[in-house]
Parts: C-alpha cells; structure tokens; sequence
C-alpha cells in the first residue's frame, strides 16, 4: 500500500509529537540539572555545576546507587540461568504442561506491579519473615525483580532458537557429539549473543524499577528510584533530584542500546 505525501506528512508530525512529548521534559529535567536557580525558574538565569558535584559527593544518591546495581546483577544473573534454561526446555522438548509453563513464564510480565508487589510483600511478611527469618531488604529485591526479568531472558532466548531450528543440533549429534559437547560447541556460540542482549534488558529493567522494590525493599535498603521518589517533593534536595533522574536515565539507556545492537548482529548471524 502506498501512502501520499499528505499522508507521510501526517505520520511524521504525528510520530514528532509523540516523540517531542516523551523526551521534551527529560531535556528539560537534564537542563534544570544545571540550572542555577533553586526554584527552576524559566528560562534558567544562569547555568551552574553545584548541583552534580552536591549530587556525586551525598552519600544518599551514591549507596541507592550502589544498591541498584547489586540488585540489577543480582536479579541478571538469575534472570540469564532461569530463562535460558526455561527457553531451552520449552523449545526444544515436548511434556504434558508444556503451554501451560509457558503462560505461567511469561505471566509476571503482564501483571501489574503493584499487584506483584503486593503478593510479594505477603510471601515476606508470612512465610520468609516467621518461618526462615529472612527480613525485606535487598535479598527480597533480587528475587522480586526476577520474577520479571527471567520473562525477558526466556523471550530472548526463545526466539533465537526458534529462528535457528534444530539442524546444526541435530547434525552434531550425527556427527557423535553428546549432549553436552553439542551445547557448548553449537548451541550456546549461537545463543551467546541472546543471552547478552536479554541480559542487558535485564538489567536495565531491574534498575529502574519502582514499584515492586517499593514493596520488597525493607526499611533501611533504598534503590535508586527509591531515592528519587522519597526526596522528589523536599525543596531543598529539589536540584540534586533532577541530577540523579539524568544518571539514572543515562544508565538506564546504555544497556537497552547495547541490547538492541547485540539483537540486530544476533539476527544477522541466525540467517547465515
């Protein structure tokens, strides 16, 4: 179907709207990050470095920080075991259950996360806390930011085997090799660049969540967004607020950049 030139037009005034509204505030977030002006008057009166160097010396922003990347590895590296074994299973192997695993896989992501939260907060307060003494902090974060990170993992992985079929596996096993030569010398090269990629989304997913950490987090553990949210209205950490969103949203995009990279050369390698 060709689209006329009225109609292209439209489409990209419309897509620049969409756009202008989704990343006008956060150039405006980044240049309050400078301001000089503690009331973010407009336009800024004159720019300043005070706010970054108050924000990277606060020990606050630097240990939610430093815990929001603990959580992050944490919740990837369950995330890259449990979905890269779910997705093998599920591809490669049929049993009695089989969709019904898969729908209960991919299910934490669909939920709404206050509801995980929630369900979470219960697990903790009724069975982690009386019968294994375990406390909300940042164990409970880990696993709770898991339970949805192992779905982009799973996706990953999943769909590159799909798009590999079972040939070069099935050639190998021809050839002699046993299960466990075949995965480290043909399946897992040919995963590796899936495994990285839902990984990094991982990652990044973790990192920026709010709301199950809201519910997971105990009273002396705060993430980044944590921090954001607590000191968001105080007038005076105001400035340095603006400063930690910018960190965070330039954290936030690296790993989603490098995951879509490593899936496009991924894609490549599958059709070759």
């Amino acid at each position: 179907m060709r689209i006329g030139t009225g109609g292209r037009v439209t489409l990209w005034a419309f897509a620049a709207l969409v756009l202008a509204f989704v990343y006008v505030p956060l150039a405006i977030v980044a240049l309050n990050s400078f301001n000089s002006d503690r009331t973010f008057g407009w336009p800024p009166p004159s720019f300043t470095t005070r706010w970054w160097d108050l924000a990277l010396h606060a020990p606050g922003p630097r240990e939610a920080l430093l815990t929001s990347v603990k959580a992050g590895l944490g919740a990837t590296a369950i995330a890259v075991v449990l979905g890269s074994l779910l997705g093998l299973a599920l591809s490669r192997f049929d049993f009695f259950g089989k969709r019904v695993i898969n729908l209960l896989v991919i299910l934490p992501i669909a939920l709404p996360g206050i509801v995980t939260g929630i369900a979470l907060q219960s697990v903790i307060q009724n069975v982690l806390q009386p019968v294994f003494g375990i406390n909300a902090g940042l164990f409970t974060i880990i696993v709770g930011h898991a339970t949805f990170c192992i779905v982009v993992v799973f996706n990953n992985v999943s769909a590159r085997l799909r798009r590999m079929g079972a040939s070069l596996e099935a050639a190998s096993a021809d050839l002699g090799a046993r299960p466990f030569e075949t995965m480290r010398r043909v399946t897992f090269p040919l995963l590796r660049s899936s495994l990285v990629a839902g990984a990094l989304l991982a990652f990044g997913l973790s990192f920026d969540e709010i709301v199950v950490t809201t519910f997971t987090a105990g009273p002396g553990t705060q993430t980044l967004p944590l921090w954001i949210f607590d000191n968001l209205f105080r007038p005076n950490q105001a400035p340095v607020v603006n400063v930690v969103a910018v960190i965070l949203v330039l954290i936030s995009i690296l790993p989603v950049w490098a995951a879509q990279r490593l899936g496009g050369e991924g894609a490549a390698e599958s059709r070759i």
